[in-house]
């Protein structure tokens, strides 16, 4: 899933959350919980009903901490990994276990 900046407030089992993603599967929101709890924020979760279209379970997922933008989360590094390392787009999209160096932080360790 690819992160999106648009910030969304709705109700997720009947609490007024920041909507972090819609219409995941079970994998991705195991992994956003654990990484969201880690980080302190409250998770809410609630499944989407099922269609002809979608015919595996899907979830919605949001945190309890209305301003909180995981744009602005991973991108000013103020998420950690379970190994302490700042959460980067890359680790956040699931594309690596590992927290992937960007460029402009490389060029501060020369």
């Amino acid at each position: 899933m690819v992160l999106k900046a648009k910030h969304i407030v709705e109700e997720i089992g009947s609490q007024r959350c920041t909507v972090v993603e819609k219409g995941i599967d079970k994998k991705r929101v195991d992994f956003l919980k654990a990484l969201l709890q880690l980080n302190k924020f409250e998770v809410v979760v609630e499944e989407v009903a099922k269609t002809e279209e979608t015919p595996e379970q899907l979830y919605n997922i949001g945190v309890t901490d209305l301003v909180f933008n995981p744009v602005i989360a991973v991108y000013e590094m103020s998420m950690k990994t379970p190994k302490g390392e700042p959460v980067t787009a890359a680790y956040w999209n699931q594309e690596t276990t590992d927290s992937v160096k960007e460029y402009w932080l490389m060029a501060d360790k020369r």
